[in-house]
């Protein structure tokens, strides 16, 4: 199923009624001079167990305690934005899974070549599907980016992602001069790093519905990381907000602001379709098959992570 992702940019009242996300207007209720039946019929509901991905962006949101513990027992991610209408924040639930400590033990005891083998065949999914876009939207040559891939070896000791990173943020916005990849870096970093935030938000949920512990990485270790395992797993999908940002570009929208019609785009990552098992699936629902799939090579099932594709 298709988990709902709901983004909050004005003033709002959010709390909960019969398993229901409810939606008020502050303008609304404090209004003495409408009548009670208006202000009913202004209320919007969800229901709690379709939503997968919450992003309050507005500081004058006011929240129940008891919705939270709502939208967490259903394996929601409640992303908060800052100041500059950026995500921040990002609240998961502690346990997603019922055999928790059992997983929790297996992601600990994977062996130095397992994740090895792992790193190897996420950075070679992340080289394909860079080479897909490049080649669908730049016209750049990548043959050699399709040699790099095939050359990936456990634990990538030549470094071919980096090698395929410099090339492919080199080309993939041609039009724009000195373009290089960073999160203060000009526009379209801006749009990057907002479907980057979404993305992570959903792989971290992904990986906590699925046992795993989102900070233990199979390559990423930075002590001050807290979802280093949601930044590895998520390598392969960052092409598909790549494109997706291309896209808004090849519109001629005015990517120097972050607008709402931009975000409204932007919060369509989590249906965005991808190739995964050889079928077209949303990103949302391929993201807990590779997160599944993971577990199964920590607890030795399967040796191989499903990770999409573009075809």
């Amino acid at each position: 199923m298709i988990k709902r992702t709901l983004y909050f940019g004005n003033p709002a009242y959010l709390s909960m009624r019969n398993k229901q996300l409810v939606i008020k207007l502050p303008e609304v209720v404090k209004n003495e001079t409408l009548p009670e039946a208006f202000k009913s019929e202004a209320e919007k509901t969800f229901p709690v167990e379709d939503i997968g991905v919450v992003i309050l962006d507005n500081k004058q949101i006011t929240i129940t305690h008891g919705l939270m513990e709502a939208l967490l027992e259903n394996n929601c991610a409640l992303i908060t934005c800052n100041s500059s209408r950026m995500p921040f924040g990002l609240m998961l639930p502690l346990a997603g899974n019922t055999t928790q400590t059992e997983r929790f033990r297996d992601q600990i005891d994977a062996s130095v070549p397992l994740k090895k083998q792992l790193w190897q065949q996420t950075v070679q999914a992340k080289i394909e599907n860079q080479a897909y876009v490049l080649a669908n939207k730049s016209k750049a040559i990548v043959k050699n980016m399709l040699a790099w891939a095939a050359d990936v070896k456990s634990g990538d000791p030549d470094n071919y992602e980096a090698r395929a990173a410099v090339y492919y943020w080199n080309n993939i916005f041609p039009t724009i001069n000195g373009f290089k990849r960073g999160r203060e870096g000009i526009p379209p970093n801006n749009l990057l790093n907002y479907g980057y935030a979404i993305l992570r938000a959903v792989v971290a949920r992904s990986l906590v519905a699925s046992g795993l512990l989102p900070t233990l990485g199979i390559h990423h270790r930075n002590k001050y990381n807290a979802y280093c395992l949601a930044d590895d797993i998520m390598e392969p999908y960052r092409p598909f907000v790549d494109k997706l940002v291309f896209e808004i570009m090849e519109n001629g929208t005015n990517v120097f602001e972050l607008s709402q019609e931009i975000k409204a785009k932007l919060l369509n990552i989590p249906v965005l379709d991808v190739v995964i098992n050889e079928r077209r699936s949303p990103l949302m629902i391929a993201v807990g098959q590779t997160a599944a799939s993971l577990y199964k090579c920590f607890s030795g099932e399967i040796r191989k992570v499903k990770y999409p594709s573009f075809v």
